[in-house]
């Protein structure tokens, strides 16, 4: 039993960033691969994939970077595999589906990874800033880094209002449910292998993101948010990009806060 301990970040719980960190801290110089493992998530993104590749390649980590196809009808997979990352597939569609099939991946073919990047495949995140995230988990302080969408560091125009108010509606209710605040459910995020075995995910969709937020919280994870930039993304917008695409993911993601509230208040469960 992992109990319900609360997750602590040095954000407080008053919310808000420390001062923003230089984008380019990092200069787009290589990272020790040791122990790493990054996790893509792809569906039709053959534009943008080859920008994001070449920025892992920089960095000198493509050869543990897994894409997960799942089921593009474009050059996505072939693209993945010509330039030199590790392609597996997943013909279930669903965010989830893409990074628990990337998660089984890496256990199996990378062994050695103690730490799991998730990283976008249209680009709008910066893959530079991966170190940012990873080190604080292999110093030890934290089990769950999140790259937290600024609004200040990001270009114009990358997040849509609609997305900034369900993003804000949601961590609203998280904090109201679970008691933690945090300012962003984005996809760009850290955590190590022992903290992803506790957190048992098994979200399939959109929920993806919170559930593995909440559950950190549940089970006394230590949590930081770091400021990141975000970016247009590379390519047509498959949710975000339309509202009634958000309007979906933004009920299955109220659906999975409420449905982990319910199961927390479940004294089968807490007592298992």
């Amino acid at each position: 039993m992992w109990g319900a301990r609360r997750a602590i970040s040095p954000l407080g719980d008053e919310g808000g960033f420390p001062p923003p960190r230089d984008p380019a801290m990092t200069n787009g110089q290589s990272l020790d691969p040791t122990g790493l493992a990054v996790i893509i998530p792809a569906l039709d993104e053959e534009e943008a994939l080859p920008l994001v590749l070449a920025d892992l390649r920089r960095l000198g980590i493509l050869g543990r970077t897994v894409v997960v196809d799942n089921g593009s009808s474009d050059g996505t997979a072939r693209i993945a595999e010509s330039e030199g990352a590790r392609i597996v597939s997943e013909t279930r569609r669903g965010y989830g589906s893409a990074c628990l099939r990337g998660i089984e991946f890496v256990i199996e073919k990378i062994p050695t990874a103690s730490v799991v990047v998730f990283l976008d495949a249209d680009c709008s995140d910066d893959p530079a800033l991966i170190s940012n995230l990873v080190s604080p988990i292999r110093s030890g302080a934290f089990d769950l880094v999140l790259g937290a969408r600024h609004r200040e560091l990001s270009a114009p125009g990358a997040m849509r209002p609609h997305q900034r108010w369900g993003n804000a509606i949601a961590c609203g209710t998280i904090h109201a449910l679970f008691g933690h605040r945090y300012s962003d459910l984005g996809p760009f995020r850290a955590v190590s292998m022992a903290a992803l075995e506790r957190l048992e995910m098994t979200d399939t969709g959109f929920g993806w993101t919170v559930e593995m937020q909440v559950k950190a919280i549940q089970r006394g994870l230590r949590v930081r948010e770091i400021p990141v930039p975000y970016r247009p993304r590379v390519g047509r917008s498959k949710i975000s990009g339309t509202v009634a695409g958000s309007a979906r993911a933004a009920f299955k993601i109220g659906w999975t806060v409420a449905l982990l509230r319910v199961r927390s208040l479940s004294p089968s469960r807490e007592s298992s």
